[in-house]
């Protein structure tokens, strides 16, 4: 199974895309070294405020593979969080 998350970032205290940068690239380091995971910008844009971060994982438990994304999220809320951003919208697939 694989099981892919997204998150929709909203970036309050980014006033630049050095600051945008700044706060997902350290969201995709913390979550590749805390969880294992493969993780990546999706949908990379000029606007400073938003970003749009893609999980995945790949298991042959579907029960892992949600206890695990529930943590990634959970975990991606608080990094974001001290860094200024908000997870405005966040949702799993499953292949």
């Amino acid at each position: 199974m694989v099981a892919s998350l997204t998150l929709e970032l909203r970036i309050e205290a980014a006033h630049s895309l050095k600051d945008k940068r700044q706060v997902v690239r350290s969201l995709k380091d913390r979550l590749r070294t805390s969880f294992n995971v493969s993780v990546a910008e999706l949908d990379p844009s000029n606007l400073w405020n938003q970003a749009t971060i893609g999980v995945v994982a790949i298991s042959h438990s579907r029960d892992y593979l949600e206890g695990l994304m529930k943590n990634v999220e959970r975990t991606a809320t608080r990094i974001a969080n001290n860094h200024g951003a908000d997870i405005a919208d966040s949702f799993v697939e499953f292949l």
